[in-house]
C-alpha cells in the first residue's frame, strides 16, 4: 500500500516463536504474530482473520518471517492470505528453509478484498522458517496469514488423472483412461473478478465437485487490451488457485469481437508465452487459444492456430491445445456449414481438441446432430455451453440440454457450462449481490439453472 514516510520504519519486530500445532491437516498462522522487517501490523482494513495483518514497507527486501513446527517431514500446502489493493502485481520470495520460490499477488481491486496465493514446498520434521520476502520496490502486498497443510491423499481431479493428453478422438488421462471433465467457466474477468474468491473456489472444487475451472480472459471489451499486466496477473493467480485445490484449469483466450482471431495474434503470442512459460511444469492446464471466431472462414481460424501453437509449444509441450472452430465455436453450423471441412482440412498439430458451444434454447437438433457426428472424427471439447439462449439469457430448456449431457456423457465429451457469476441473466448460475460474500455453497443463492447444473456437475466421476 502506499504510505507516507513513517517518523519510525520498523527495521526488525523482534521474533516470535509461534505456538501452533504441529502440521496435520492444517494449521494458521498469523502474520501478525510473525517476524517483521520493514514493515507494520495494523488493523485499518476489515476482513483479515486474528488482530490484524502486515503492511509491507515499499521497499525490496521487507519480509515476514514464520516458524513453522511440522511433525513430520514431507509434502506441504503453504497458502497466504493477501490483499493488494494497487493494479501492479507485488511478487514475493517464498523462502522454506533456505529453498526460494518466487509467487504473484496480483491486485485484488480494494484493500478489503483478500484473496490466497498456494505453493507446495517440503517441510522438514520440527522446526521450519518459512520467509516472505517483497523483490520489488512496491513491497509486498497486506498478508493476513499462512496456513500450513498436507495436499490431499487422494481423490481430487488431478490426482485421478494427472497430465491430460489426446489419445484419438478423446481426452485421455495419464494412464490412457479415455475420460470427461466437467466444470464451470468463468465471467469476463473484468466484470465478475469478484466472484472468484477463496470462498466461491472452495465450493466449487468441494461442494459443486467440479473437475475443471475455465478462466475466461476477454480480450476486448474492456479485457487484456486495456491493461495486458493487469489481467495476465489475474490469470496466473487464478491457475494457482485451481491447481491448489486439484482442479484443471482452462486458459481461455476469450477473442469474440472482432471475429477474425489474427486481429490479435500477436497479443495472443505474447500472452501465452508468458503462461507457458510460467507454468509448463503443471499438469493440470488446457489452453484455449481462440473463443468464439466469428465471421471468418475455416482456413482463417486453421492459419492462426498454425501461427500460434508453435510459439506456446517452444516453452510447453505437453499441455492440450484447444482450436476454437469457425462460426462462433458451432464447428460451421451457424455458417450453414458442418464438420467436414476440419475433417478434410484439420490443424497441423497434434495433442490439440476442437471446441464446441451451444446454447439449449437456441441449438436444436441440427447442431446435436453435428456435435454427434463429429465426435465420432474428431477430438472436440466444449468448452462452453447455456441451458438458455445464445445471448446467455432467457429461459431454459433443461429437456435439450439433459439430450447434449447424455450424449456427451455417452460419447465421452468434456464439457464447461457458463457461467461461474452473479450477473443478471439467467445463464449465470448465482443470484444477483452473491457475488463476493456469498454463500456460495449448497442452493440457496443459485437461480434455476445454477440449480440444475450443479446438480449435473456432482455426480461421479468416471474417472
Amino acid at each position: 500500500m502506499h504510505r507516507s514516510l513513517r517518523l519510525v520504519v520498523v527495521a526488525a519486530i523482534a521474533a516470535l516463536s509461534l505456538q501452533a500445532t504441529p502440521v496435520s491437516a492444517a494449521t494458521t498462522y498469523e502474520a501478525e504474530s510473525a517476524t517483521v522487517s520493514q514493515g507494520a501490523v495494523e488493523s485499518n482494513h476489515a476482513g483479515f482473520s486474528g488482530t490484524g495483518f502486515v503492511n509491507y514497507d515499499n521497499t525490496t527486501g521487507s519480509y515476514v518471517q514464520f516458524a513453522v513446527d511440522a511433525a513430520t517431514s514431507g509434502p506441504a500446502t503453504l497458502t497466504l492470505r493477501y490483499a493488494n489493493g494497487t493494479a501492479v502485481n507485488r511478487p514475493m520470495a517464498i523462502a522454506v528453509n533456505g529453498t526460494t520460490s518466487t509467487i504473484d499477488f496480483p491486485g485484488t481491486g480494494v484493500w478489503t478484498n483478500w484473496q490466497e496465493a498456494t505453493v507446495t514446498t517440503t517441510l522438514n520434521a520440527g522446526a521450519n522458517t518459512v520467509r516472505a520476502t517483497a523483490t520489488t520496490a512496491n513491497g509486498g502486498p497486506n498478508l493476513d496469514r499462512i496456513v500450513v497443510g498436507t495436499p490431499s491423499a487422494g481423490g481430487t481431479p488431478v490426482q485421478a488423472n494427472g497430465q491430460l493428453r489426446v489419445c484419438g478422438t478423446k481426452l485421455c488421462n495419464q494412464n490412457g483412461k479415455q475420460i470427461q471433465l466437467r466444470g464451470m467457466s468463468s465471467h469476463g474477468l473484468q466484470w465478475y473478478h469478484q466472484c472468484l474468491n477463496t470462498a466461491s473456489l472452495d465450493a466449487l472444487a468441494n461442494d459443486w465437485k467440479a473437475d475443471v475451472l475455465r478462466i475466461s480472459m476477454y480480450i476486448q471489451e474492456g479485457g487484456y487490451e486495456t491493461n495486458p499486466r493487469l489481467f495476465t496477473d489475474r490469470v496466473h493467480n487464478l491457475i494457482e488457485q485451481a491447481t491448489a485445490r486439484g482442479m484443471y484449469a482452462i486458459v481461455d483466450w476469450h477473442m469474440l469481437s472482432p471475429g477474425d482471431p489474427n486481429h490479435n495474434l500477436d497479443r495472443a503470442k505474447t500472452f501465452f508465452t508468458e503462461i507457458a512459460q510460467r507454468h509448463n511444469g503443471k499438469n493440470n492446464l488446457l489452453y484455449e487459444i481462440a473463443n468464439e471466431p466469428n465471421g471468418v472462414s475455416w482456413s482463417t481460424v486453421r492459419n492462426y492456430a498454425h501461427q500460434l501453437i508453435p510459439v506456446i509449444r517452444q516453452h510447453d509441450p505437453d499441455t492440450p491445445i484447444l482450436v476454437g472452430t469457425r462460426a462462433w465455436s458451432s464447428l460451421g453450423v451457424s455458417d450453414g456449414a458442418s464438420e467436414t471441412e476440419i475433417i478434410n482440412n484439420p490443424v497441423n498439430a497434434t495433442n490439440i481438441m476442437y471446441t464446441f458451444h451451444f446454447y439449449a434454447a437456441s441449438h436444436g437438433t441440427d447442431y446435436l446432430d453435428t456435435l454427434s457426428r463429429a465426435a465420432d472424427r474428431l477430438p472436440i471439447f466444449v468448452t462452453e455451453f447455456g441451458t438458455q439462449t445464445s445471448s446467455g439469457d432467457g429461459g431454459n430448456n433443461f429437456t435439450r440440454s439433459q439430450q447434449y449431457l447424455d450424449l456427451m456423457a455417452q460419447k465421452k465429451i468434456s464439457w464447461v457450462n457458463w457461467n461461474l457469476s452473479d450477473d443478471f441473466r439467467s445463464g449465470a448460475v448465482f443470484t444477483e449481490g452473491t457475488c463476493p460474500s456469498g454463500p456460495f455453497a449448497g442452493t440457496s443463492r443459485l437461480k434455476p439453472a445454477g440449480v440444475w447444473i450443479r446438480d449435473r456437475i456432482r455426480t461421479a466421476d468416471d474417472f
